[in-house]
């Protein structure tokens, strides 16, 4: 018996990525993981511009105000993606520094596309949900200019970042080699896996749910109708990360091996515990279902914000 096994709160705080500062610490402690002499300074450049950019201190930006996709979701898929290529590295795959701030960079700017330019405020940035990647690559091809970043790093780094658009397909996408491929296989998974882990997913289901009717994107008649179509989400979603990005979620456990001790993979885990429990939600009447939704205080903020016109 692994009588040095984490502690629960030790496995929840693996979710919990609100604050930049310590999430950053993260991260640069297992870039150094991968390499010792790594240097951070253009990712860090990126970072703080990023978290200018929610704060809305960035030069012609709002600050970003989606309520789903804000800065915590950010945080979380930029740390998984970070997680990841270190049990990439770790199971023996050599990460460049390059790649790994690709990595950092795709991560920080997948959902950049929300931001909404000072004049173009009307709503929350929602209705930019069907072309918000491609705003993203967009904003990164200039931002990369502007801040003469490497002229290497732009091209591989539109379909890294497009790996985590849902309208497209993972075998769409036109990688210039396979190293690059290897990097969208970790965003499009990261972006999967670092949401749904969340303790907090079910319930922010309801400020996704808000966002979508915003955009007038999905079919969905309520919020009830959405949390049951999750399911089958759900299984869609493994079978993406299963067949088009080749499982590479099971990496996580070799980063957590090096870095906890224990070969788990504490994302799939918390994934498969949320659907669980969506499965107990649900099962109950639609006068009822919202009192199994508890955390954060989430559902009693979202419904009292105005359901946006159809």
């Amino acid at each position: 018996m692994n009588t040095n096994f984490p502690s629960s709160a030790e496995v929840n705080s693996l979710f919990v990525n609100r604050d930049p500062d310590e999430v950053w610490a993260k991260a640069l402690g297992i870039a150094k993981r991968i390499n010792p002499d790594y240097d951070p300074t253009l990712a860090r450049t990126a970072f703080d511009d990023v978290m200018r950019i929610f704060r809305g201190e960035y030069p012609g930006y709002c600050p970003i105000k989606t309520r789903y996709h804000n800065l915590p979701h950010t945080l979380d898929v930029f740390l998984c993606a970070v997680r990841l290529l270190h049990g990439v590295h770790v199971m023996g795959t050599s990460i460049t520094d390059d790649e790994l701030t690709m990595v950092m960079i795709a991560t920080l700017m997948h959902d950049i596309g929300y931001a909404q330019l000072l004049g173009e405020e009307t709503g929350t940035g929602a209705q930019f949900t069907q072309s918000h990647v491609r705003r993203g690559v967009e904003f990164m091809r200039r931002y990369l200019a502007e801040k003469q970043f490497p002229p290497g790093f732009a091209d591989p780094l539109e379909p890294i970042i497009l790996s985590t658009d849902p309208a497209l397909t993972f075998f769409q996408l036109d990688f210039p080699d396979e190293r690059a491929r290897l990097l969208g296989k970790i965003v499009g998974t990261a972006d999967l896996t670092g949401q749904m882990a969340d303790r907090t997913y079910l319930e922010k289901l309801l400020l996704l749910y808000l966002e979508f009717k915003e955009a007038h994107f999905g079919n969905f008649r309520s919020i009830y109708d959405m949390l049951q179509q999750t399911e089958i989400f759900y299984q869609k979603t493994r079978k993406k990360l299963d067949e088009e990005l080749d499982g590479m979620y099971s990496q996580l456990s070799f980063h957590f091996k090096d870095t906890m001790g224990v070969e788990n993979n504490f994302y799939l885990e918390s994934i498969e515990k949320n659907i669980a429990y969506l499965a107990k939600v649900i099962s109950l009447d639609e006068t009822e279902y919202l009192s199994m939704l508890k955390r954060g205080g989430i559902v009693e903020n979202a419904r009292s914000i105005p359901e946006p016109d159809q």
